[in-house]
């Protein structure tokens, strides 16, 4: 197989079955563990030591409110926490609401993830919304489904790398050396999709395994961008069959795209907000975070369920978006009052 083309690297997934979900074109680091969340897709990635172990449906940015792309880092950790309402989310709500306290009713559901730099105002938490979880519509945190968040808290180390990418496919060879595509919607409008570097892929791993593949199948997968892995060599009742094997298909694209690998950084304490991360800002408008810090593991479901293998990627109308509960976003306003606190 051409090395340049068709590079492949093996994605083992680990103690799980995600039925469906095409692994996208990355880089993990060799050791420890890395973060990568797929914008179109919806998915949350977590490899350790360059393995897949673990993959979570999300719901990201809307694309006024988007989730900011690049290379972040995983911060400190807060566990109940309290949300003070930021002014103009307090103006979108409308309901004279100034803070919610922790609990069933909160937006940050259980834990608070910091994801970047705090001054982003972004995180990863969970939700008591937990119907609106995969999506695209919040304002700019990773929410994910409750239980999911306590695994996803308890499971990653503060300092990981953490890579928000935007690929608009997914080309993976599975077990049976059969070659599944899904093509997603492209909700930032970013139309970064490389179509020509694509089906050069398909063509030269088809002459390498003397396969066939008819290119009106191709172009329906990218025309409809469903979002489901699509078997390109297998008939009507073809099984992705696990492990799967990534073709790096992207050629020339930006970073954003395919990540590059970064060096493990030395682990924060997930017990603590340092002060050196989020300032105290002594302002009364400042949804200043109060969280109850817990490093053990009361409220750990005992027993975690999968998400459904079917949540497809969702994209909400202007008129869904309107009646989802808000998220929470620092925006431009509070941050220039010098708020730098937990947000969404």
């Amino acid at each position: 197989m051409n090395k340049t083309i068709c590079r492949t690297a093996a994605l083992l997934i680990s103690g799980f079955s995600y039925a469906n979900t095409v692994i996208p074109d990355v880089s993990p680091v060799a050791q420890g563990q890395h973060v990568f969340i797929n914008i179109p897709q919806q998915r949350l990635f977590l490899y350790t030591d360059g393995k897949l172990t673990k993959v979570y449906p999300v719901a990201v940015g809307r694309a006024m409110t988007q989730t900011n792309l690049g290379e972040h880092k995983i911060g400190a950790k807060a566990y109940n926490p309290v949300w003070y309402i930021p002014k103009s989310i307090q103006k979108e709500r409308g309901d004279g609401v100034k803070t919610i306290a922790a609990g069933p009713d909160n937006p940050l559901g259980p834990v608070f993830v910091r994801l970047g730099d705090p001054k982003l105002g972004l995180g990863i938490h969970g939700t008591n919304a937990p119907a609106s979880v995969p999506g695209v519509r919040s304002h700019g945190c990773v929410r994910m489904k409750s239980p999911d968040a306590l695994e996803f808290a308890k499971t990653i180390a503060s300092g990981s790398p953490a890579s928000v990418i935007y690929q608009m496919a997914g080309l993976n060879e599975d077990a049976d050396r059969n070659l599944w595509l899904a093509a997603f919607r492209d909700p930032y409008g970013k139309n970064n999709l490389d179509i020509a570097s694509l089906k050069k892929s398909i063509a030269q791993w088809a002459k390498t395994q003397g396969k066939t593949i008819a290119p009106e199948k191709v172009d329906a997968v990218l025309k409809d961008r469903t979002g489901s892995a699509v078997c390109l060599t297998c008939g009507k009742n073809g099984k992705m069959k696990m492990p799967l094997k990534s073709l790096a298909w992207i050629q020339g694209s930006s970073s954003y795209s395919q990540a590059e690998v970064i060096e493990q950084t030395e682990e924060t304490n997930s017990a603590e907000i340092s002060e050196t991360r989020t300032p105290e800002v002594p302002d009364v408008h400042t949804p200043e975070a109060q969280p109850h810090l817990n490093t053990q593991s009361d409220g750990t479901p005992t027993a975690y369920t999968e998400p459904a293998a079917d949540s497809s990627p969702q994209v909400e109308t202007p008129d869904q978006a309107a009646s989802e509960p808000v998220d929470v976003l620092f925006s431009i306003d509070v941050i220039r009052q010098g708020n730098l606190r937990l947000g969404n």
